[in-house]
């Protein structure tokens, strides 16, 4: 089990290992907020406060809704997000989440390797 620490709302749970963000976020009524749930609409990005390294991957949907500019201060979009083998802290701010869902997806050109 992995604690998920929604500082913005005040609730930690403990989860699953591999866990998504959102999905636990919605089953224990911890405020993260949401609309599509397929990274295209920005609603459930957040901050990762603690815990960065106990994160899958960045998904190829964060790459285009948040680009790398919003990556690299530490921001994850939940719906695509999982917890993997350890505890997370993460908070959200309205400001931001109007920031993000007004942005423009970028087309996302992975680098080809020989």
């Amino acid at each position: 089990m992995v604690k998920i620490n929604y500082l913005t709302s005040g609730k930690e749970i403990e989860a699953p290992e591999n866990s998504n963000i959102l999905r636990m976020s919605l089953r224990h009524n911890c405020g993260l907020p949401n609309r599509c749930g397929g990274g295209l609409c920005g609603t459930c990005v957040f901050k990762v406060e603690k815990g960065a390294e106990n994160l899958d991957r960045v998904k190829i949907q964060e790459k285009r809704k948040l680009g790398q500019e919003w990556l690299e201060k530490g921001y994850r979009l939940g719906c695509q997000t999982f917890v993997t083998t350890g505890d997370v802290a993460l908070s959200w701010d309205k400001a931001v989440t109007q920031k993000v869902k007004k942005r423009k997806p970028g087309k996302y050109k992975s680098v080809k390797t020989s």
